[in-house]
């Protein structure tokens, strides 16, 4: 992973971003991988047919996570403001996973390319952030994000060659960018 945890018991303290580790001895499952996307795609399915929704699924693997996807006309309602309601149906997901595999899950899901898109924008958040620290010389601290956002941003920022921290509590966590040393 290339920033620090982001899942610590009191959500506080800081997470710093370093960069990835590869390590041959962890090399990723594909099969445990594709198998906890089968698992998610069922359980989300289920929960299309429940709530009366059309979507089409699809299932991938990208890195060390499973990635499911569902796109269809109609999904703004799923996807909440903000992304909320998706958070909430990826960690429901995540939870029917463990409860069928018994291995805690990693896995991502997308609703309607949500995640995409605002992967983009973070990129771009993280990017900017890093130039304008680079020229000012002084931190800069980003508006409270997600995990999944803040991911996103370390991992622009440690591209941009600078550092960066998750501070504060949830629901309040935002990123701090730091100038080279």
């Amino acid at each position: 992973m290339s920033n620090g945890s982001e899942d610590g018991a009191d959500g506080g303290g800081v997470a710093v971003a370093e960069a990835p580790e590869k390590d041959d001895e962890t090399a990723v499952d594909v099969a445990a991988l594709e198998r906890e996307g089968d698992v998610a795609a069922d359980y989300i399915e289920g929960l299309l047919d429940i709530a009366d929704y059309d979507g089409d699924i699809d299932m991938d693997v990208e890195g060390d996570r499973a990635m499911v996807s569902v796109v269809g006309a109609t999904l703004d309602d799923i996807i909440g403001e903000n992304g909320e309601v998706l958070e909430a149906l990826q960690e429901l997901t995540r939870l029917a996973v463990h409860r069928s595999t018994g291995n805690r899950s990693r896995l991502m899901l997308d609703i309607g390319g949500f995640r995409d898109s605002r992967r983009r924008t973070l990129t771009r958040v993280g990017t900017d952030a890093a130039e304008e620290v680079s020229k000012s010389g002084k931190m800069k601290e980003l508006e409270p994000m997600s995990p999944f956002e803040r991911k996103v941003v370390h991992d622009a920022v440690a591209a941009a060659g600078l550092r960066s921290e998750s501070e504060g509590e949830e629901p309040d966590r935002y990123v701090v960018v730091h100038p080279a040393e």
